[in-house]
């Protein structure tokens, strides 16, 4: 039977608690549309790109057990005990809570005879399980006849007639450990110690014979090795060496055992009381929520600039971290949480604020912060990360490729520091990065750090995450994805936003706690911001009154506002300085003026100034012989020429400019450019990506268990099953190489506007992998806009090899 037919009917027999928990665990599988049968349950749970995403969240022994099922394909729990030396008490407890664990993912599940199955996709995910190679069954697959027979000569058995007879009188001598042993025993010393290094290796060896030479056995005791078939070189010689799996095993001895940790690592652990947690929590979260809005406060009073190359360079950080007197890592994950979460957007060569900013400016502190931590929390890279591995000086928001190990090394820190038991804490955070370890074992640690995950830890513990090395609330709610949960706790934790100000006569503003949106902006305003944290302080100046000025305020404005978040009366020293900046303020005009029109005869630029069809040069009197207008010098002699005038162009130096007429050129004609695809509701802008719809696991796993395990297939020439929709119809009719359950998501993404990740091989036969969004039907093309490209494209249907969710 088929891994999807064995599963089906896996899943088919489970009740429908045991049945929504393991749609709760692969919800990214079994998201819209809704599947009609267990069949297509059990058809996404096999793909690739569902069973990637739900093996990287998965803890060491989970993967050990994986690993040791795809390299030795065993299928029976006992053997696996056996294999992985687990037949005490307590771990083969240990074992059933793994395999219980792995079938709520649905990555390894029994039939109904008690025999284990895994997930197609699982059992090819590494290139050498446990170390070991290829079986010597399909290592034999590129070796001649002639060499077999020499084969089995060299081992002391008669040939057999046919091919197939000699591979299989290899594969039996083989498969027999004693035998292999008791010969390799008996080798010369250089094949034995040969042979017993290549099985212990943790890897297959990965030389290759270079200039397509065949090689030249220079290793001692390769030869008697290859004579033996201990060591198969295919490819008729060209290939390099391998040692077939059964040998290693049989090296390896009795008493080997595939790698079993059901235990994390010991932690040292010290008493720790909430309390303790929660005040640190708080200031951490609380500083970081004042920085934070102040280093995006500075970028919309000042956008930074970007490098031509892309990102934010240090110069820029450098000037935003002085401004809002934030440390660099602050800044970098202030700016990389706004950018994905559209706060931030660039403009040209400028990041400048979005139109969403501006609402999350209004809300209260503690509102702003949940949004940054969500951003945070689903960031797909590392944004303390200030150096490559050239130790080069990193630029911020410079689009660095997605990074799934950033993310599970963030999971896996929250759930090590939510295994901790209650009242206890580890000695030193980054203690917690072995735990990080073992509880993602695909996370990446960045290679700047000194110890496993310090990097991750840092940013934890800035944003009140992780307190005194333990999990915060605020952590908590993140981990179970409870977003009402979290802004309830961000609330608890943060305090409420400080409407008043003391003004004193020393020209400064004091702000305890976290100043409210609008006081921020009335401060900013008015005056320079010298600190922030727990209290901020601004000092006013000539020149910040002045640029309030600048921005339209009146003086009498100025001193009600400033009154009115003053804890007292408004300081004589402050009412001096606004009527002083006021008096002086505007004694100077500079007027806008792209050209300049001037003559002798006052009358006729009176008459200009007035003419109607003049109008749109907004001409006005500097002089009387003067006009100024700001409309460009080329488009006011055009304008005064077309009124009948006789004007000429003057050079910068005040003498005439002599025009010189070009030859006319016949123009080509533009090719014209199809409007762009459109976005359905629902579809994602072109640098977030859409995440799956959640579905309720109970109420899919009732529906599910309702209905046929097998469900028909629509056929194409109208005889059997009609479509669901329309757009399955045609979907179907041209990509041909799509399974219906592949079709059916892909008209959903179509139908509801909702991003798509499809694998797709171009007309060079590359075979990538895209996310695809603002999708547009257009047989037999799909247009889209193409994450990996980020700009839009055309995919023909028929090169699309498979579907899955985002």
């Amino acid at each position: 039977m088929t891994s999807r037919s064995t599963l089906t009917a896996w899943l088919a027999g489970l009740d429908g608690a045991r049945l929504a928990r393991v749609i709760a665990a692969r919800q990214d599988a079994v998201a819209a549309p809704e599947p009609r049968s267990m069949e297509e349950v059990a058809e996404r749970l096999q793909r690739r790109g569902s069973v990637t995403p739900a093996v990287s969240r998965l803890p060491l022994p989970c993967l050990q057990v994986a690993e040791t099922l795809a390299a030795l394909g065993v299928s029976s729990r006992g053997a696996l005990a056996r294999t992985l030396g687990a037949t005490a008490p307590a771990a083969a407890r240990e074992l059933d809570v793994v395999l219980e664990t792995l079938a709520d993912h649905a990555l390894v599940w029994p039939d109904g005879d008690g025999h284990l199955h895994m997930a197609a996709p699982l059992r090819h995910a590494w290139d050498a399980p446990l170390g070991l190679d290829a079986p010597l069954e399909k290592l034999l697959e590129g070796v001649t006849s002639e060499e077999l027979r020499g084969m089995l000569v060299a081992l002391g058995i008669k040939p057999a007639g046919t091919r197939q007879q000699r591979a299989a009188a290899v594969s039996e001598h083989h498969g027999d450990p004693e035998r292999v042993t008791s010969l390799i025993a008996k080798a010369p010393s250089a094949a034995r110690e040969l042979l017993q290094r290549r099985a212990e290796s943790v890897s297959p060896q990965t030389e290759f014979i270079v200039f397509g030479a065949p090689g030249t056995d220079s290793r001692p005791g390769t030869r008697w090795a290859l004579d033996r078939g201990f060591l198969v070189r295919d490819h008729h010689g060209y290939g390099r060496d391998r040692m077939p799996a059964e040998v290693a095993l049989a090296l390896r001895g009795p008493d080997w055992h595939a790698p079993f940790q059901p235990v994390p690592p010991a932690v040292e652990l010290v008493p720790v009381t909430a309390v303790e947690v929660n005040r640190e929590a708080a200031a951490a979260a609380t500083a970081f929520a004042a920085h934070a809005a102040s280093v995006l406060s500075v970028c919309s009073a000042a956008p930074p600039a970007r490098l031509k190359s892309g990102g934010v360079g240090a110069r820029e950080l450098g000037r935003i971290g002085k401004a809002a007197h934030a440390v660099d890592v602050v800044v970098r994950i202030a700016l990389e949480t706004a950018y994905s979460v559209g706060l931030l957007a660039t403009e040209g060569r400028l990041v400048a604020p979005s139109k969403e900013y501006d609402a999350w400016a209004a809300q209260e502190p503690a509102a702003q912060f949940a949004v940054l931590l969500q951003a945070w929390w689903k960031l797909p890279l590392t944004p303390s990360q200030t150096r490559d591995e050239d130790d080069k000086v990193l630029p911020a928001l410079a689009g660095m490729p997605l990074c799934d190990g950033c993310l599970q090394a963030r999971g896996g820190l929250l759930a090590a520091a939510a295994q901790l038991p209650e009242g206890r804490r580890a000695r030193v955070a980054t203690d917690l990065g072995p735990l990080v370890a073992w509880h993602r074992p695909l996370a990446h640690p960045s290679f700047q750090d000194e110890t496993p995950f310090a990097t991750t830890v840092r940013e934890a513990e800035l944003l009140g995450v992780v307190a005194r090395g333990s999990l915060s609330p605020i952590g908590a709610a993140l981990l179970a994805g409870n977003a009402e949960e979290l802004t309830a706790e961000c609330r608890r934790l943060l305090p409420d936003a400080t409407g008043t100000a003391r003004l004193g006569g020393d020209l400064t503003a004091v702000v305890s706690g976290t100043p409210t949106a609008s006081l921020a902006g009335l401060l900013d305003a008015t005056a320079a911001r010298e600190s922030s944290g727990a209290a901020s302080v601004w000092r006013f100046s000539a020149d910040s009154i002045r640029r309030a000025l600048d921005a339209g305020r009146t003086p009498d404005e100025i001193s009600a506002d400033l009154a009115a978040i003053a804890a007292g009366p408004l300081p004589q020293p402050l009412s001096y300085l606004i009527a002083d900046a006021a008096r002086r303020h505007g004694r100077v005009r500079i007027a806008p003026a792209t050209c300049v029109i001037h003559g002798d005869e006052p009358a006729l630029l009176a008459e200009l100034a007035a003419h109607r069809g003049l109008a749109p040069l907004g001409l006005r009197h500097l002089a009387p012989t003067v006009l100024v207008s700001a409309a460009a010098p080329d488009k006011a002699l055009a304008a005064l020429r077309s009124a009948g005038y006789a004007p000429v162009a003057e050079a910068a130096d005040g003498t005439v400019r002599i025009e010189k007429v070009p030859p006319r050129l016949t123009s080509a004609v533009p090719t014209p450019r199809k409007g762009s695809a459109k976005t359905g509701a629902g579809s994602t802008a072109h640098r977030g990506v859409e995440v799956s719809t959640t579905v309720d696991a109970h109420t899919a796993a009732a529906r599910l268990l309702t209905v046929p395990p097998t469900a028909p297939e629509p056929d194409p020439f109208g005889t059997g099953v009609a479509f669901g929709t329309g757009t399955e119809e045609i979907v179907a009719g041209h990509a041909t190489q799509l399974t219906y359950t592949d079709v059916r998501q892909l008209a959903h993404a179509l139908d509801a506007g909702t991003a798509i990740t499809v694998d797709y091989v171009a007309a060079s036969g590359s075979r990538t992998v895209r996310t695809l969004s603002r999708l547009e039907l257009d047989p037999p093309y799909l247009e889209a806009w193409c994450h990996l490209r980020d700009a839009e494209r055309v995919f023909t249907l028929s090169r699309i090899q498979g579907v899955m969710p985002t």
